[in-house]
Order: structure tokens, then C-alpha cells, then sequence
């Protein structure tokens, strides 16, 4: 699985806006806690407002906050957001790619791969990740060796 910058910035915002506590979180203040290039940061933002993760507010006391309790927007809700479909082939969802002769299994391996990253994704939130205590299932995962090398 290849996640792109822009995945791995939306992901940091929003973990960072997860645990902001109290009010607007300012974009400058997002970029520098999580050193994320300020115009790219900005993009991303109305990426996540457009997608009803996010709001925000003009104005002096403005700034960006969860638009749902960090409990109910999961880490597949923002990489949704901002970069589609979790697991695709050449631009096409997997079950609309069709292989011949002794390719023709791959398109059952691609399924079985969204399905393995929806597994986790659509069971880690945000709240998981901003106060370190992600699922039993994931944390076991991580802590084996082989999870560790390339």
C-alpha cells in the first residue's frame, strides 16, 4: 500500500484537530504542530470541509474543528476524502477489472486487499490515534516482527 503525502498530511491534521481540546484550530497552528507546508495544509482542509469531516470559521477566532466527535470519523473516512477509493487498479475499482487466462485470479486478490485495508481503516478513528490507544486487533498486528521488515 503506497499512501500519499497529501494522505499523510490530512491524516496528521485531522489527528491534531482530534485532540485539540476547546476551540478553532488555526491552519498555521495545524501546519506547525505537525510541520506540513502551509498552501498544501489549506488545500487539504477544504478538501475535509467539502467532505463534511471538517468546519471552519473566518475571522479573527476562526480556525478549523472536527465536524463529528473524533470517535465517528475513521482514518478510511479521510483518506476518502482526500484521495478516493481505498485500493484501486490503474484508476478502476477492483471489481471492475477483468484478467484473462492465468492472470484472471489477480481480481479476487485485489478485492481481498480493500477488504484486508477496510479491516483496519474503517476500524481505527481518529479518537484511536489522538489519544494513542488504537484496537487490540491493529496494536497485535504492529507488534509483529515480521510487520517490521520491508
Amino acid at each position: 500500500m503506497r499512501l500519499s503525502a497529501r494522505v499523510d498530511y490530512a491524516l496528521r491534521a485531522a489527528a491534531e484537530l482530534a485532540a485539540a481540546s476547546g476551540g478553532p484550530v488555526t491552519a498555521e497552528q495545524l501546519a506547525r504542530a505537525q510541520a506540513i507546508p502551509g498552501k498544501f495544509l489549506e488545500n487539504i482542509l477544504t478538501q475535509l470541509r467539502r467532505a463534511g469531516l471538517v468546519r471552519s470559521q473566518r475571522g479573527p477566532v476562526g480556525g478549523y474543528w472536527l465536524a463529528r466527535p473524533a470517535s465517528e470519523i475513521s482514518l478510511a473516512d479521510v483518506i476518502r476524502a482526500v484521495d478516493g477509493p481505498l485500493a484501486n487498479v490503474r484508476g478502476e475499482r477492483p471489481e471492475h477489472v477483468d484478467y484473462d487466462g492465468a492472470a484472471r485470479s489477480l481480481q479476487q486478490v485485489w478485492i481481498a486487499l480493500r477488504a484486508s485495508e477496510r479491516a483496519i481503516l474503517e476500524s481505527v478513528t481518529l479518537e484511536h490515534v489522538a489519544t494513542s490507544s488504537l484496537p487490540d486487533s491493529v496494536r497485535s498486528l504492529a507488534e509483529k516482527p515480521e510487520a517490521w521488515t520491508s
